[in-house]
């Protein structure tokens, strides 16, 4: 089976803060943001070695998105329940992304993988980062899911709504249901692009 998915990701936890702001500061020491603890904290989400996992959006080849709620540890279980028949992995910058965040928090709270997805340079098996396969994999080709979906003259799911770069202050005013709801249509338009990458949708 087919499974698409994307990821909502927020900042440490208090209980991590000043560790990961530490953390963030070591990879930015030479830029502005080093000074900046605010900005170093909000960082964090963008990594799973602190940040934390809010939700999972996901389909099943050509079935609906659902959205994974809850606890993050319950989040990640229930993954990995559903990774485990899984083919195919698909979503935009996955492989340096959604990927690695979802296998650190996994270690991190416990819970173990239904599948081990090896995170390569090129192309594997059972992994299709639409990301690389437009770029194939040159790195100053890179486009963002927004641009890729305008380049192919697809409705981006960034139109309507929040974007990633809100994610944390749509949390912070407990507006979940527009996350999730941003998380669904990052994940509607991930299937329809692989589609039209691979010819499906012709």
């Amino acid at each position: 089976m087919k499974l698409f998915f994307d990821i909502e990701t927020i900042p440490a936890s208090d209980e991590f803060k000043e560790v990961a702001i530490e953390a963030e500061r070591k990879k930015y020491r030479n830029r502005d943001i080093a000074e900046d603890d605010e900005a170093l904290f909000r960082a964090s989400a963008l990594s799973g070695d602190f940040g934390r996992i809010l939700c999972i959006g996901y389909a099943i080849d050509d079935n609906k998105v659902e959205i994974l709620t809850g606890k993050e540890k319950e989040i990640l279980n229930e993954w990995w329940r559903i990774a485990k028949n899984a083919s195919k992995f698909i979503g935009h910058n996955i492989l340096e992304f959604d990927i690695p965040f979802i296998y650190k928090r996994s270690i991190i709270l416990k819970c173990p993988p239904s599948q081990m997805l090896p995170v390569k340079k090129f192309e594997t098996e059972n992994i299709y980062d639409t990301l690389k396969q437009w770029s194939r994999w040159d790195y100053a080709s890179n486009l963002s899911l927004h641009f890729l979906a305008k380049a192919l003259s697809l409705e981006s799911s960034k139109e309507s709504g929040i974007d990633g770069s809100q994610v944390y202050d749509y949390f912070l005013k407990g507006k979940y249901n527009d996350i999730y709801e941003y998380c669904r249509r990052d994940v509607e338009l991930s299937r329809k692009i692989y589609k039209r990458m691979t010819f499906e949708d012709l």
